[in-house]
């Protein structure tokens, strides 16, 4: 019996280095040596210790080699809420371009008050991340102050920070289109469809349009829904279409409260678009489908995510530079929803 619990145990215990040295008779040092890219070990002794660690299915572990030498390779991605629309094809975007630049990518799903996000930066430098990318929230100073008093680069995606990199989609440029576009079609009568979050990005969309749309003489029904979410969408939609001038055309914050917007409005018995035209903003696959067919402004989330690690690459290379900032346009991907005139 005690036999088989120590077979059980040795099955359950990682393989390691001192067991590929032992199995191809060499001193732990020759397998170290062996795994270390330039090291010098004799060219018929690293071909026993590969043999050897083929045999036993060893890896190296990159992480305690990352700790000691003062590098993890962590990469946390700070964002609230990773599951929902965009954010979660955001996420994957740059968890696959980490994971293919070396990096081991750690998903911090926080909050966004000041408590939680510095408890977030607090683990990732705990752990010797090698940077972080946030994606949601409103880091408050002292935040970056950590950061940066630790060396840690920080790239903000969807807002600006004086003391970070940062990556920001041209939503004001998309909004201001929008209502140009609801406008060339002799729709006077819009909608805003926005919400509550109040996140930089979504504010920047809602402040464009309006504007715009008050500058070419059409007036605008503002309605927030409680999140970026369909939930919200719906809300926004039964606020919107239940007024006595009911909007010609609606302009959604982003896809999924579109997609709350435009359900509401079926079940009114409206018509999209010729009773009620739609765009929306994000271009999330849903957009897509044949329940929505949505005219939207398209985030490309894996060219954010190659703009992200291009940036981290910068930062490594020349530390010093002063921060930098990118905007990315959004074009516009008509479907039937909302067709622009010629």
């Amino acid at each position: 019996m005690t036999d088989d619990k120590g077979k059980s145990a040795d099955k359950l215990r990682s393989v390691s280095a001192q067991h590929v040295a032992r199995q191809a008779g060499v001193s732990r040092s020759a397998v170290s040596r062996a795994f270390t890219p330039g090291a010098s070990v004799a060219t018929e002794t690293r071909e026993k210790i590969m043999r050897a660690a083929e045999a036993l299915g060893y890896q190296v572990n990159d992480l305690a080699r990352g700790l000691l030498a003062n590098q993890s390779r962590l990469v946390g991605l700070v964002v609230t809420k990773p599951e929902v629309g965009f954010r979660a094809h955001l996420t994957a975007a740059l968890t696959k371009a980490l994971i293919h630049r070396g990096n081991v990518p750690v998903i911090i799903n926080t909050g966004q008050t000041e408590q939680e996000l510095i408890a977030a930066q607090k683990t990732l430098l705990g752990h010797r991340a090698e940077a972080t990318i946030i994606l949601s929230g409103s880091p408050p100073s002292s935040f970056f102050e950590l950061a940066r008093r630790n060396g840690q680069p920080l790239v903000v995606i969807g807002r600006s920070e004086p003391e970070a990199d940062h990556i920001q989609t041209d939503g004001g440029e998309a909004a201001r289109l929008a209502a140009a576009l609801f406008v060339a079609r002799g729709m006077t009568r819009l909608g805003l469809a926005g919400s509550l979050s109040g996140t930089p990005n979504i504010t920047e969309r809602e402040d464009a349009f309006c504007a715009e749309a008050g500058r070419l003489g059409a007036d605008v029904a503002v309605t927030r829904g409680n999140d970026t979410d369909y939930a919200g969408g719906l809300q926004a939609g039964r606020d919107l279409l239940a007024r006595r001038e009911r909007p010609q055309a609606i302009f959604c914050v982003n896809d999924l409260i579109a997609f709350g917007v435009m359900d509401h409005a079926r079940q009114l018995g409206l018509a999209i678009p010729s009773d009620l035209a739609v765009i929306g903003f994000d271009d999330v696959p849903e957009a897509g489908w044949l329940a929505y067919q949505l005219t939207t402004f398209r985030q490309d989330p894996e060219a954010m995510a190659a703009r992200a690690v291009a940036l981290l690459d910068l930062r490594q290379r020349e530390p010093d530079l002063p921060p930098i900032r990118e905007r990315i346009g959004v074009p516009l991907i008509v479907r039937a929803s909302f067709v622009p005139s010629a």
